[in-house]
């Protein structure tokens, strides 16, 4: 099983707006891929209340999964999206 660990940039956290940034390129790239924070239970990454269910501030980190063709590609586009701080973009953006 690829996986990736990877330390929330967000300020908020995976919280609001990044949650939904990550939850929808989750969905785009139609990889199954699963979330979890620390040793927690892992949810889908495509899941919204899922996602949000784990509580992950700024600081966090959180291990991406996947054992279906594209993982690879599909983790480490995941693992980028979750390493920039999102809410900084939505600053600079407006």
């Amino acid at each position: 099983m690829a996986s990736r660990t990877v330390t929330i940039a967000s300020a908020s956290g995976l919280h609001a707006r990044p949650a939904k940034l990550f939850v929808r390129e989750a969905a785009r790239l139609g990889v199954p891929v699963r979330i979890r924070a620390g040793d927690g239970k892992a949810v889908p990454a495509s899941s919204m209340l899922g996602v949000l269910s784990l509580g992950a501030v700024h600081g966090t980190e959180v291990t991406l999964e996947s054992d279906a063709p594209g993982a690879d590609d599909a983790l480490d586009a995941l693992a980028a999206l979750l390493s920039r701080d999102l809410d900084a973009e939505e600053a600079l953006d407006a």
